[in-house]
């Protein structure tokens, strides 16, 4: 099987192109911080833990233990992974801890995966 390889079949720049894409850019610091939140993002588990949220509202460790079908621990470490790239925040309630999506941003970026997954491939 041959695979096809998408590649310049003359070497030329286009300079106005490029420039305009290189203004697009944003600072490193956000590179960073975006990639950072990409990553949280590309674990299974994690998804499913943020898509929970979304579902609920709002729900505590045990809950999402349950619902994910790992332990309390592995949660609780998936969720602090989330709290670090600000996915999900939480409140306490006496010895409870709750977790919610951290905003609506985060939402958007749920479904906008969801709907590009299930694209039909062309």
């Amino acid at each position: 099987m041959q695979v096809s390889r998408a590649v310049c079949g003359v070497y030329e720049i286009h300079p106005e192109r490029v420039e305009r894409a290189r203004a697009a850019l944003p600072g490193e610091a956000v590179l960073q911080e975006a990639s950072l939140l990409l990553k949280a993002l590309a674990d299974p588990t994690r998804m499913r833990l943020l898509l929970a949220l979304r579902a609920a509202g709002e729900l505590c460790v045990c809950d999402l233990a349950l619902l994910v079908g790992v332990s309390v621990s592995a949660v609780s470490h998936q969720l602090r992974l989330l709290r670090q790239a600000r996915l999900v925040a939480f409140r306490r309630e006496g010895k409870q801890v709750y977790y919610r999506l951290a905003d609506a941003h985060v939402a958007q970026l749920l479904e906008g995966a969801l709907e590009h997954a299930e694209e039909k491939k062309t």
